[in-house]
């Protein structure tokens, strides 16, 4: 009997993937392993791996590169040999009953950050299902009885929800929370549905885009984000980054400003921890590793790629892995691991010529750092008696309050600002 070949879930927030190509010709004899197609689920592309033997049929109404479809979504048949294609194939439109979160979910990557415990499952996977993996399955939230049943009046999704409860259980006030942030994002996506619908302009909103739009709007309706601005003087930092300039062959990349930050921000990490936590289910998490997102600009929207172990990585190795790094992310290759396990981002926007601005925090992270371009300006410096022409950068740091107080993120940032005033410090190590 054939054998369906289905649209997995690929995260617990995942509905719908933008279907990329079919890796494997029709009638090509596939084994179990082999990747199958490419699909584009939240901002990442993965590659899925078929679960069974067989030869592919890939039928006529089958789903097009760049076409949006549901989870459970049927994308083809593997056939025994000598077995006949399915009769009345035309018809065979997508399943639109999404898999639900207590079914499967599948993850198409390692664990985010190998550095943070595993939970197991809370109940028993299916044999078919894990097979199907053979990755990391993620566990279902505990969530009391009193806020399932809100949630379900209510209309709210509540499998991916943190919960804040004792033991990290969903409690009524996670669901309305919840709630309340989904009502205001609907009421925002109706009011700009409105104006465009006036002016004639209304086009169907990206996968990206629905999902920053998630993201961003679930950060600032679950953090408690405070912005701490400082202006620090980079001149040295400017003189390093020309010395390596010079001393860099044709071939090779040379660091950008970005690179060196990530740097130094690895090495203030590790004497400030607390900025390297992220805030999982009411405990708080220590990373003992340094991942940093760096926020890159592309035409589907904002991408942050991880670079990892920065602390363990020269500003050369940086240089040569993150050049590489962004541009898959640029053309929309970059692979679900590339674009998660972050424990701090970096966004600079500096070469627009901007100054300061409030970064909004990359969840489930703790902090983020935003850059400002670098100017040269006049100085007083050494005790009011020289003034001189200095490079003078804005730094501002946003941090959610709820894993960290005022004063230990104001002592990291004015440790990064240490660092990059003299940058021999992180050079050598230690003051």
């Amino acid at each position: 009997m054939a054998t369906e070949i289905l649209l997995p879930r690929l995260g617990w927030t995942m509905q719908e993937g933008t279907f990329g190509e079919w890796l494997k010709r029709d009638g090509e004899t596939v084994t179990v392993g082999d990747l199958l197609y490419t699909v584009e689920s939240d901002k990442a592309l993965n590659e899925v791996e078929t679960l069974e033997d067989g030869i592919l049929y890939i039928p006529p109404d089958a789903p097009k590169t760049g076409d949006v479809i549901p989870v459970g979504a049927r994308l083809g048949y593997l056939l025994a040999p000598g077995e006949s294609a399915p009769s009345g194939h035309a018809d065979i439109a997508p399943k639109r009953e999404p898999l639900s979160p207590q079914t499967a979910v599948l993850a198409p990557s390692e664990p985010i950050d190998a550095t943070l415990p595993r939970v197991a499952p809370s109940q028993p996977i299916p044999a078919p299902i894990a097979k199907s993996i053979g990755k990391t399955i993620a566990p279902i939230p505990a969530i009391s009885p009193r806020a399932q049943r809100i949630a379900n009046e209510l209309g709210v999704d509540w499998a991916h929800l943190r919960g804040s409860g004792s033991s990290g259980r969903i409690v009524e006030r996670d669901v309305r929370a919840a709630f309340e942030a989904q009502t205001a994002l609907s009421k925002t996506a109706a009011q700009t549905n409105a104006v465009e619908a006036e002016s004639g302009l209304h086009n169907a909103l990206p996968q990206v885009r629905r999902v920053i739009a998630a993201r961003l709007s679930e950060s600032a309706h679950t953090t408690a984000p405070v912005t701490l601005t400082t202006e620090v003087d980079a001149t040295e930092l400017v003189t390093l980054r020309e010395q390596l300039r010079a001393d860099t062959a044709a071939q090779d990349p040379f660091p950008t400003y970005t690179d060196l930050l990530a740097k130094l921000c690895a090495h203030a990490l590790l004497e400030h921890p607390i900025l390297n936590a992220r805030f999982e289910g009411g405990t708080i998490v220590m990373g003992t590793s340094v991942h940093i997102g760096i926020a890159t600009d592309t035409e589907r929207g904002l991408l942050v790629p991880v670079v990892r172990d920065v602390h363990t990585k020269s500003v050369r190795q940086l240089a040569s892995e993150t050049r590489p790094l962004i541009e898959r992310a640029r053309a929309g290759k970059a692979t679900g691991q590339e674009l998660g396990g972050g424990t701090f981002t970096i966004t600079n926007l500096g070469m627009f010529e901007i100054d300061a601005f409030t970064p909004i925090i990359n969840l489930p992270e703790c902090a983020i750092l935003g850059v400002g371009r670098i100017v040269s300006k006049l100085i007083v410096i050494d005790g009011a008696r020289e003034i001189a022409v200095r490079q003078m950068m804005y730094l501002s740091l946003t941090f959610d309050h709820r894993l960290v107080d005022g004063a230990p993120a104001a002592r990291f940032l004015q440790r990064v600002k240490e660092l990059i005033t003299r940058p021999y410090l992180w050079l050598v190590g230690r003051e």
